[in-house]
């Protein structure tokens, strides 16, 4: 591949990215703006974490929400349906049908962290992206709240992800500081220690 073509291929990846991000940011703001005149901004907030996390642990609805082969009469009726087994709010619902018809599901992700980036901006929270090896239990994910809270001196909006191969421990990003005390990273960082040292 030559540099020209090079540069044309990372242009377009910048580019995709970029309409995917302006995409998502205008049906996160309507969204917002809706749920809002509407006093159902939790609800909504807490119906979009849920269909994130139904993305991230499913690798058939990761495909069916990207693929572009699949028709966009399948991917609504299908969202629907799990919309409807979710038990999410009808703005959610209604708003989820609109981006499935209009073709847009391969945003949703984008559209959902968008939004919830919104939520906290507007209420003046800061996010913290927390990840483990396994899934945080409420009374965990609380003490870990508190202790942001103390730490960032505000309000603290905390996204859980998992990522089993930390082993253990966590990995804590607010803004551009990161914690990471996973167990991953303490054997990388002995693993380099001992190199340097023989």
């Amino acid at each position: 591949m030559g540099l020209a073509s090079l540069a044309g291929a990372e242009f377009q990846v910048a580019t995709s990215s970029t309409v995917i991000g302006g995409l998502a940011g205008r049906y996160a703001l309507a969204l917002y703006e809706l749920a809002d005149d509407a006093k159902t901004l939790d609800a909504v907030a807490q119906d979009l974490t849920g269909i994130k996390a139904l993305v991230a642990e499913s690798a058939d609805l990761r495909l069916m929400v990207r693929s572009p082969l699949i028709d966009r009469q399948v991917k609504a009726d299908a969202m629907a349906e799990i919309l409807s087994q979710a038990g999410v709010s009808d703005l959610t619902r209604r708003f989820i049908g609109v981006v499935a018809g209009n073709g847009r599901l391969f945003a949703l992700v984008p559209m959902v962290d968008a939004f919830l980036a919104e939520l906290s901006r507007r209420r003046g929270e800061v996010t913290a992206h927390v990840t483990s090896a396994r899934p945080l239990d409420e009374g965990r994910l609380a003490k870990i709240t508190e202790t942001l809270k103390q730490s960032v001196g505000g309000r603290v909006a905390v996204e859980a992800a998992v990522d089993p191969g930390l082993i253990g421990g966590l990995v804590v990003r607010v803004g551009s500081r990161m914690v990471d005390t996973s167990i991953k990273s303490k054997l990388q960082r002995m693993q380099l220690a001992m190199k340097g040292a023989s």
